[in-house]
Parts: structure tokens; C-alpha cells; sequence
């Protein structure tokens, strides 16, 4: 089957094949992203604001895509199709809120958060998360060893900017224009602020409260598999 063919194909609509690949990521405990990582595709590549152009016209997956994250999931294309057409009331046993996602790494890129710390723009990817209270809150998932022995690959930690941060919680910190750090708050005056990274044998950062531009503390994390 042609790219072109899934437009012409009155099997399969646009909705359905989106949500075949959100169930898919699902079923492994992945996000969309990690999904097109482990497929050795761009992370951005399911991504919800890739599923339309600017023009709202809808934008489908090459078969190109599906054919690679079905070999990286070991899911045969009849599986696949079951997930599409899939409306069991498992999906729906849980009440869940959507929560941004995106890559730790993705997350220093610029317009990706306001000055308090709040998610916005469109290059999220979404997943399920049921019981958060704060619509604010947002997940990153965990890329590469840097936060050893903490956090692993693929492990997706929750982030609330509105949660109370107290000495040795674990916490997202933003200064100036670099890339977020994650550790555990070590100590905070009236003037600055030491945050102990997760990295085993790293030095206590200090920071000028003066050059923090927002800090959120991790309220949850799932680790992967």
C-alpha cells in the first residue's frame, strides 16, 4: 500500500490510525515519542501537531513509519488493525486527563514553556494520566544515563508547577537560556538555591534566585520498561 492509498482507503479513517499508533505506545507503557524513537524515527514524528497542516488538512503516518514501528513492537499488521477498531471498556475503566509530553532533552528548546513554568505551544506529544488535579502539569520522559542512578532510559516523570517545593524534593529547574536540570532541592535562602544532581558523584549546583526563571517539583514517576 502507497501513502497515498490511506486517503483513498474508506477501511481505515484519519482518527482511527492515529489511534491505533496512540494504543500501540500505550500497550508498551511508551509515549508517542518514545514509540518513534525505538522505531528509529524522528521523536517528533506522531507527534499531535504532526497530525494536521497548518491548514488543518489532516496529515497521515507514512506506511513507511507503521511498517517501522510495527517491527520495533513486534506487533503484526492484524494486531494493529485490532488496536485501531479496538473500543473495549478497558480503554475507558480509568478516568484519565490528557498530559503533555516530550523528550528531557526536547524540553530545553525554546517556546516550549511560558515564564512560569506552565507547558505551551503545540510540539507536545499527549498521553493518559488519570487523577492529576493540575491542569499545568506536564511529563518528561527520561533520555539517556545522565540521571543515574535515579532514573533510567525511558522512565516519564510527572511535573506539577503549581505543586509546594520543600527541601529534598525532587525537582525541574530553568535558568537562563540553557537546558532543564533535574535533582533534588539541597537548599534554598532568600538569595539562592543548591540543587544536588541525580547523577551519582555530581557537585551541588548553586544557583542566584535572580537567574532561576521557574522551578517545578516531580510528583510522580513510572518507570520504564
Amino acid at each position: 500500500m502507497r501513502h497515498s492509498d490511506w486517503e483513498l482507503c474508506p477501511l481505515f479513517t484519519h482518527p482511527q490510525v492515529w489511534a491505533g499508533i496512540d494504543k500501540l505506545a500505550k500497550e508498551k507503557g511508551w509515549s508517542a515519542s518514545r514509540l518513534a524513537r525505538e522505531a528509529g524515527l524522528d521523536p517528533t514524528t506522531f507527534n499531535r501537531s504532526k497530525r494536521h497542516t497548518n491548514q488543518a488538512k489532516p496529515r497521515w503516518p507514512s506506511t513507511e513509519s507503521l511498517a517501522k514501528i510495527l517491527d520495533a513492537t513486534s506487533t503484526s499488521l492484524e494486531t494493529f488493525v485490532a488496536l485501531m477498531f479496538d473500543e473495549s471498556p478497558t480503554d475507558r475503566s480509568l478516568p484519565s486527563e490528557r498530559l503533555r509530553s516530550v523528550g528531557f532533552f526536547d524540553a530545553g528548546q525554546a517556546g516550549l514553556f511560558d515564564e512560569s513554568g506552565f507547558p505551551i505551544g503545540e510540539a507536545w506529544d499527549e498521553i493518559d494520566f488519570p487523577g492529576i488535579s493540575d491542569k499545568h502539569a506536564f511529563s518528561l520522559e527520561v533520555q539517556g544515563d545522565k540521571m543515574l542512578p535515579v532514573y533510567r532510559d525511558g522512565d516519564l516523570l510527572v511535573i506539577s508547577p503549581s505543586a509546594s517545593i520543600r527541601r529534598h524534593d525532587q525537582v525541574i529547574l530553568k535558568a537562563g537560556a540553557g537546558e532543564l536540570l533535574a535533582g533534588s532541592l539541597s537548599r534554598r535562602t532568600a538569595q539562592r538555591l543548591e540543587l544536588e544532581s541525580f547523577a551519582e558523584g555530581s557537585e551541588k549546583l548553586t544557583f542566584a534566585l535572580k537567574d532561576v526563571i521557574w522551578l517545578s517539583r516531580i510528583i510522580w514517576a513510572r518507570l520504564g520498561s
